[in-house]
């Protein structure tokens, strides 16, 4: 079965139509989700770096304050040594305990007396702050944990130690801070955007700070490996939640000279979430293009029975002729040059084939 011309116009122009459209259409839409990512990417990594960069402020501001108090404080006159301890925990709010210990670990002063006389030379600030200054990553409180008020919930510390030292240059003693994990905590996640989680990950890719339900677990996605290797990296990966992330890590929070924790930033949003409106555009760009395309082949098929209808109809003039019938004058086909040509034609051919009508059995006369 042979295909009309009308039948050839329309799916053979649908064709080209629809074929560069649809090619344009996924080309647009995959650069635009690319696109997506890449900025999203691009955002979530000035969080983390603001994130960082704040945190790492924070913490310095504290460990300025620790070694500057451990210039000030003199291990010869506890009870003024108590004093200013207790004057700067009073004043920053942050400090939980503030402490001295002498070279063999006794608490010589503390803020509110808490501890004094009881010997930290176990303790990893004081053995590591008799070196040199030091940070000690977040940990459960042992021995505080009785003399503070109950919180509903186990108290962590971030430490920071100096050593003190006389004039003489020598190693007199260890002053040491507790600073409360939760104000540290707080001040994290205070930065992140709408739709961004911050984690805050140790050495060992345990979470210290995040979604309540990641917080103290250890991590084996792709990001959280790169940031235990102090990796810079962007990546789309899916977590155990079985959601797909756009994942950034911030490999380090430092701040000057403060030492450093081992802390690393993982900053994370729901692709789903981060790409809705890109999609939503997507969604907008087919809808309008499925649109134009509804159109273009109405048009389309307007178009090819304006072309084909002259022909069909000359078509089928011309099968009457064929068949010796000529009582049916050609249709005056003007719609294009080609159609009046050939309906031109077909009057002519059908005038020609026309002759007088003389029964059978009569001879013709013929003149002498």
């Amino acid at each position: 079965m042979r295909l009309g011309l009308k039948t050839i116009i329309f799916v053979g122009g649908g064709l080209l139509l629809l074929a560069p459209a649809v090619v344009a259409g996924t080309i647009f839409a995959d650069a635009m989700r690319q696109r997506a990512e890449v900025a999203n990417g691009a955002r979530l990594r000035v969080l983390g770096e603001i994130a960082a960069e704040q945190l790492g402020r924070n913490m310095h501001q504290l460990w300025q304050a620790v070694e500057g108090m451990g210039r000030i404080v003199s291990m010869d006159d506890p009870e003024a040594a108590r004093r200013q301890l207790d004057q700067l925990a009073q004043i920053d709010r942050r400090y939980t305990w503030i402490g001295i210990a002498d070279v063999e670990g006794k608490v010589v002063a503390a803020s509110q007396g808490m501890l004094e006389g009881v010997s930290v030379a176990e303790r990893p600030w004081f053995r590591r702050g008799l070196n040199g200054p030091a940070a000690m990553d977040v940990h459960a409180a042992v021995l505080l944990e009785k003399l503070l008020p109950a919180i509903g919930e186990p108290r962590r510390f971030v430490d920071f130690a100096a050593p003190l030292k006389n004039a003489q240059g020598a190693v007199t003693g260890v002053i040491g801070a507790h600073f409360d994990w939760r104000l540290v905590q707080d001040g994290l996640q205070a930065t992140k955007g709408p739709g961004v989680e911050m984690l805050l990950v140790s050495r060992d890719r345990t979470v210290l700070s995040g979604p309540e339900g990641l917080r103290g677990s250890t991590l084996s996605v792709g990001s959280a490996i790169a940031a235990g290797q102090a990796a810079s990296v962007s990546l789309h990966e899916r977590w155990p939640d079985g959601k797909d992330y756009i994942t950034v890590v911030i490999p380090s929070v430092t701040y000057a000279d403060m030492p450093s924790f081992g802390w690393s930033i993982i900053v994370r949003a729901d692709t789903d979430a981060v790409l809705d409106p890109t999609r939503t555009i997507t969604r907008t760009f087919w809808s309008i293009l499925g649109a134009g395309m509804l159109v273009a082949l109405g048009l389309l098929y307007l178009l090819a029975t304006w072309v084909a209808t002259p022909l069909r109809r000359l078509a089928g003039t011309a099968e009457h002729l064929a068949s010796g019938r000529s009582d049916t004058p050609p249709y005056d086909e003007t719609r294009y040059e080609e159609a009046s040509r050939l309906s031109a034609a077909l009057v002519r051919i059908q005038s020609q084939s026309v002759r007088p009508y003389q029964p059978a059995g009569v001879a013709t006369r013929k003149e002498p």
